[in-house]
């Protein structure tokens, strides 16, 4: 029984923002303000009491300094005018959050961000000052190009404007609604995808090992045997003049030569994810194909991590891994009783844990062909 393990090399993250270095994102929006113990002017709004208005700025978000937590650098400008006040406040804000970005296999990332920022005042209303904010945001990135998405973020900022209107303190709490554009670029080196490109490309089909010939038998009185040019005797398709391997078993796809064909399976995790993105679903629809042009074939998918995280958590994570390619080429048509699916948590990596290469490489999917 021949077997054929194939060991995919993982990058550290899909097609996705995480594939640049950085990201540059113009943002406009509208922001509500309210606020508590501050003003007595009707309720027009938090600072100095000046009405609800429009912002603008941007927003930049550096991605190669931590694979978990991103730092982004933030400025905002907006500016209207107080309620009984002759000229317009400009209220300016800078933030410094952590981001965190919640990966899948769609072309929408969603995101969570926290951190904190100053605000500045210009022409301001006695009851300004500036001072530090606390802020929070969720929103999502919808990719439009490879290196261009739309992005639409809620973000809420608290700020405490000691020595309010009659010296009381007051809360300001403002809640600010954006929609921009992300440009990403500084594409990241990748030493693991550089690997990983050849066999990527030219293993889809591994050209098989010839068979060696058989020995000629002389006899005292040869007779040259005709082979009939329109018989198959393995009923593979090729004829048996050109076919170099008469015997294949019914039931293995063939090449040009009459020999059984095998593909490998390469895939691309994330750190603690499951999820495939489109060029690993594009893959395992590939696989999937090739399994049912040769039904002779039985697939066991091994999931293996690298060494964050706990023992038991990385066993699970594993057996998630190998599960998820299972559940996709079932759903593409492969008979689920020629498929298993099994974990090795991080028991069995093939480099180092100790650098981020050594981890990337293993996350990994190996899936062993037999028949």
């Amino acid at each position: 029984m021949n077997k054929i393990v194939l060991s995919a090399l993982l990058a550290g993250a899909v097609v996705s923002a995480s594939d640049y270095n950085y990201e540059i994102s113009p943002m406009a929006g509208y922001l509500w303000n309210s606020t508590s113990n501050e003003t007595n002017l009707n309720n027009d709004g938090a600072m100095g009491g000046i009405q609800n208005h429009a912002i603008y700025g941007i927003e930049a978000q550096i991605n190669n300094v931590s694979d978990l937590i991103k730092p982004e650098i933030s400025v905002f400008y907006g500016r209207d005018r107080a309620t009984g006040a002759a000229d317009k406040t400009g209220v300016l804000t800078t933030m410094i959050n952590g981001v965190y970005e919640m990966k899948n296999t769609s072309a929408v990332t969603p995101f969570a961000k926290a951190g904190l920022g100053y605000e500045w005042y210009t022409n301001t209303h006695p009851s300004d000052y500036n001072g530090m904010l606390l802020n929070a945001g969720l929103g999502a990135k919808m990719d439009i190009t490879k290196d261009v998405a739309l992005k639409l973020e809620a973000l809420y900022m608290y700020k405490m404007n000691n020595n309010g209107v009659d010296g009381s303190n007051g809360e300001v709490h403002n809640v600010a609604a954006l929609a921009g554009l992300t440009f990403k670029f500084g594409a990241k080196a990748a030493p693991v995808i550089a690997a990983v490109a050849a066999p990527v490309v030219a293993a889809v089909v591994a050209e098989p090992k010839k068979p060696e010939p058989k020995p000629v038998v002389v006899t005292p009185a040869p007779v040259e045997k005709v082979c009939p040019v329109n018989v198959d005797s393995d009923k593979d398709g090729v004829f048996d003049p050109q076919d170099k391997c008469p015997d294949t078993p019914a039931g293995f796809k063939v090449d040009a030569e009459g020999c059984p064909l095998k593909a490998t399976l390469h895939l691309n995790f994330v750190t603690d994810g499951h999820g495939i993105d489109a060029a690993g679903v594009a893959k395992v629809n590939a696989f999937a194909a090739f399994l049912k042009d040769s039904p002779a074939y039985k697939a066991s998918i091994v999931g293996h991590t690298d060494s964050t995280a706990s023992d038991k958590y990385n066993q699970k994570l594993s057996e998630k891994r190998a599960e998820m390619v299972k559940t996709m080429l079932i759903d593409q048509g492969v008979a689920a009783d020629r498929l298993t699916a099994s974990g090795k948590g991080e028991t069995m990596p093939v480099a180092s844990n100790k650098t981020k290469q050594g981890r990337a490489e293993n996350r990994r999917i190996e899936v062993e062909l037999t028949h």
